[in-house]
């Protein structure tokens, strides 16, 4: 990638009228998007992207340049015209001598995406669309999309950091589509890992697919929703999406530092049911979220934000550590080059509890059991968020009832997380992308089955 003398160079020049800190990120990427749509081949679509980030600090105060030219002349005109926007003139550029780092690389890859034939790939995706289409007659497309990412990046600040890292991620998304005369719904499921191509080898299409179909054909034939305020059981895996959104965002240090999350200046304090520990890991052996160092060069590392309902931490960059004059958690995420990083998650999840999925239902005299959940949208300064549920039933004495559909969650994540008042044992994951303001980023949102003792739920009214 780039040379240590160079790397030197550059770090100097972004010092010259007076910063505190400089770094420079560097990365080269290899995308493959592959697609299959109405069984078709739709989209086969290969790229590399190349550049170079680099940032200083002087004091509280951030600059952000990126360029494609890796150029000595290129490199030192980028760092040159971000020191522009910094008023002032250094005594002297203080730089700690670059020392290589040897990464601990916690995630192996067997089987690089660019060494498997497309072929290969394809027929993967043709065997998973049979699969949505042979499930029942209902189904009327599934479209079937493979993404591979291979990223390579560097990472010199003026501290002394030099540390390499290539990451790998594999994903599969599955979307099944079920129509009749008068309606039409959908199913989906996105399994992903940082891994390569053996996740893609290994993993169970007859689960995935199937899963897919059978919520589309479901929801085509379940009753609308009730609408007003009941108890809700949202099952594991992206169950956990609703925390991530309006308990994780508020979280993490670029909404703390500011004082525009519910959470802040609130460590030590009790912020959520004493059965709730929620718990950010990027060191989830080959999790789609998990990552060997962060986009800073600091090491992945597993941060209890809550613990048995008490506030213990926060998602802390470099930057907002300063802010709020502590260290950084590794939690520095960006999406490429083109973004500065700031303080983002990378597996977050709400830690396993004592009781069984079976038992959770059993003790719901009427509710809402949410199976799938689906997007939704979230305030991070207040918590507020609204959420679709992909599939959801009712439940009656203890019992899962019909399907609906059309379900709303509706409700503020500090106190959604404070009324949680059963947490199951099967813990899961599920792979998403999550977006903020530096880019969208590779995240697992995770929890076992629990019960919130009330959420207002979106419907029709209530009978």
């Amino acid at each position: 990638m780039l040379n240590k003398a160079l790397l030197e160079d550059v770090l100097s020049a972004a010092l010259t009228t007076g910063g505190d800190f400089s770094e420079v990120f560097v990365e080269d990427r290899f995308t493959n998007r592959m697609s299959l749509q109405s069984t078709k081949l739709e989209k086969s679509l290969s790229g590399r992207d190349f550049g170079v980030g680099i940032r200083l600090f002087k004091g509280l105060n951030s600059i952000y340049a990126y360029t494609n030219d890796f150029s000595k002349e290129g490199l030192l005109q980028a760092a040159n015209a971000a020191a522009q926007a910094i008023q002032g003139k250094a005594d002297k550029a203080i730089i700690l001598p670059l020392m290589k780092q040897n990464l601990n690389a916690i995630h192996p890859i067997h089987l690089m995406p660019n060494s498997v034939d497309k072929t290969r790939k394809l027929q993967v995706l043709r065997q998973a669309d049979q699969i949505v289409r042979d499930y029942h007659s209902s189904i009327s497309q599934a479209i079937i999309s493979l993404l591979e990412e291979e990223q390579h990046v560097l990472i010199a600040n003026s501290e002394g950091t030099y540390v390499e890292d290539t990451r790998v991620r594999s994903r599969l998304t599955i979307n099944a589509i079920s129509s009749n005369d008068h309606d039409m719904q959908t199913g989906f499921y996105g399994p992903g890992r940082h891994q390569g191509f053996e996740f893609i080898e290994d993993l169970n299409l007859e689960h995935y697919a199937k899963e897919a179909a059978r919520i589309a054909v479901t929801m085509l034939n379940a009753d609308p929703a009730p609408s007003g305020k009941f108890p809700v059981v949202i099952d594991n895996e992206f169950g956990g999406v609703i925390f991530h959104e309006a308990c994780g965002h508020g979280l993490e240090a670029a909404a703390v530092a500011k004082e525009n999350s519910v959470f802040a200046n609130k460590v030590g304090e009790q912020v959520a049911s004493e059965l709730v520990t929620y718990i950010d890991d990027g060191t989830i052996k080959n999790e789609w979220g998990s990552i060997n160092i962060d986009d800073e060069g600091e090491e992945a590392r597993k941060n209890v934000l809550i613990e048995n309902g008490i506030l213990k931490g926060y998602l802390i960059d470099k930057f907002n550590a300063r802010r709020m004059n502590t260290e950084s958690t590794g939690s520095g995420r960006r999406e490429s080059y083109k973004f500065a990083p700031t303080s983002r998650m990378t597996n977050t999840y709400i830690a396993p509890g004592k009781s069984t999925p079976e038992e959770i239902i059993a003790n719901t005299e009427y509710g809402i059991y949410a199976k799938y959940m689906g997007g939704g949208s979230v305030n991070p300064a207040t918590g507020d968020y609204n959420f679709a549920v992909n599939e959801a039933y009712l439940v009656k004495d203890g019992k899962i009832d019909k399907p609906i559909r059309g379900a709303t969650l509706i409700g503020n994540g500090a106190k959604t997380i404070q009324k949680v008042d059963m947490v199951g044992n099967n813990l899961g994951h599920g792979a998403g992308m999550c977006g903020a303001s530096s880019g969208s980023i590779p995240v697992n949102v995770g929890q076992p089955m629990l019960r919130v003792s009330e959420i207002t739920v979106g419907g029709k009214e209530a009978n």
